[in-house]
């Protein structure tokens, strides 16, 4: 491990050599994406300890000492006591600081709030942490951005956010935007790295600027292979801010972690993601988002699962009725009887699958408003993803369109990689 200085900013990283070969052309490119079906994830002989960023407080805590401290996080902020890592042996970020002596002056709370409990897209509210008194500032309510005010009087800001490796996952939009507030203030930043359960692969439509929103800043594939730690100096390095600015950014890196490691997350990173089924099939079913189709919301199956009232029941065996529950107050299809299917024995997903979307447009009684249009282009990325489905375009079909830009982006992604 050494330091490097790039582009007038601080990495604290691990050597790395990677190769990226280009494709000889589309369809060869899609030929060597389809053959390649097993799951890059195997079982191997036993793996060292993974050591989380937040857990290597030797490298993070003389930064901190004597300066006031504002904390970006929620309930995924753990520092773990225990290999594997459970949530039950963890002591969470912001309460071991505390106990440590740093003046943490104020917590920025992102999309379901500090301690996780807040649907997708509702409001978050300010307010006091009742455990530590410690003021909480909402970035997902009247500012998604961290305001100049918000951040007057801090000398240095810390990020640990648990991502699962998806663009229209908040918590990266979350991280541009603190990004970039504290570079217009000149506020070090200093990310604790974790793991990226979808990091096995890189595969989806690349977003188009034109379409970027809170759910896709910037123009990376759906799944994009990268920790959020290497994600924040990809944005820094290629001039994503506004302006091109330049955040001042500290990696605090992964120890004994690799693309391929198998890591079970100790805790729901959000509400409606509850357990690592639903997070490998979220790159996937995440498209339902911007559709008429329950992806589950309303269950204890969020992303397991995808049905709809109007699917024929001599056609989807599998039903369930979406309910109120811890997450989602108002699900899709609220108290109505659904038919669907259940996903929660499919094999392990090493790529985006579109068939899931495809069949349920074809299944869906009303197709001329089974789109939410807005919504689904801003989770796509692009408007031809819905046009394309409309036009009868098979999987196959549709996938020759993300070689080429897909490509692009690895050779954009080798530069910031800090895992074998």
């Amino acid at each position: 491990m050494r330091l490097i200085f790039f582009k007038n900013t601080l990495f604290l990283t691990l050597t790395l050599l990677i190769s990226c070969a280009n494709s000889g052309g589309d369809s060869n490119a899609l030929a060597k994406a389809e053959s390649n079906t097993q799951p890059l994830i195997k079982e191997t002989l036993p793996q060292k300890k993974i050591i989380t960023g937040a857990n290597r407080t030797s490298l993070y805590l003389p930064l901190l000492k004597g300066k006031k401290v504002g904390v970006v996080t929620n309930k995924s902020g753990l520092i773990f006591k225990s290999t594997p890592h459970t949530e039950k042996e963890s002591t969470h970020l912001v309460d071991s600081l505390v106990s440590s002596g740093i003046d943490i002056t104020r917590v920025f709370s992102p999309e379901h709030g500090f301690r996780g409990d807040v649907d997708a897209g509702e409001q978050v509210k300010d307010g006091k942490d009742p455990k530590t008194g410690l003021d909480i500032i909402s970035l997902y309510g009247k500012n998604k951005k961290p305001s100049q005010e918000q951040l007057e009087g801090l000398d240095i800001i810390l990020f640990d956010i648990q991502d699962v490796g998806v663009r229209f996952y908040t918590y990266i939009s979350t991280l541009t935007y603190v990004m970039e507030a504290a570079a217009e203030k000149e506020i070090p930043v200093i990310v604790l790295d974790r793991p990226n359960p979808n990091a096995h692969y890189i595969d989806g439509p690349t977003l188009e600027k034109e379409h970027s929103s809170f759910l896709g800043m910037h123009e990376v594939p759906l799944v994009y292979g990268m920790t959020i730690g290497e994600y924040a100096m990809m944005v820094n390095g290629e001039g994503w801010l506004k302006g091109s600015m330049q955040c001042d950014l500290t990696v605090i890196p992964l120890k004994n972690w690799t693309y391929s490691t198998p890591y079970s997350l100790p805790t729901r990173p959000s509400p409606n993601l509850p357990n690592d089924k639903s997070i490998n099939l979220y790159p996937s079913l995440g498209f339902f988002e911007g559709t008429t189709i329950n992806a589950g919301r309303g269950t204890e199956m969020q992303f397991q699962i995808f049905g709809a009232p109007d699917f024929s029941p001599s056609n989807f065996a599998y039903s369930y009725t979406p309910q109120p529950n811890f997450g989602s107050k108002k699900p899709k299809h609220n108290g109505q009887l659904c038919y669907g299917v259940d996903l929660r024995t499919q094999e392990y997903m090493n790529h985006v699958n579109l068939e899931w979307l495809i069949e349920a447009y074809t299944a869906s009684a009303d197709k001329k408003n089974f789109f939410k249009t807005a919504s689904f282009t801003l989770h796509a990325g692009n408007k031809k993803l819905q046009q394309q489905i409309q036009d009868g375009y098979t999987f196959k079909e549709i996938k020759r369109n993300w070689i080429k830009d897909i490509e692009n982006f690895k050779n954009i992604r080798k530069q910031y990689l800090m895992y074998e």
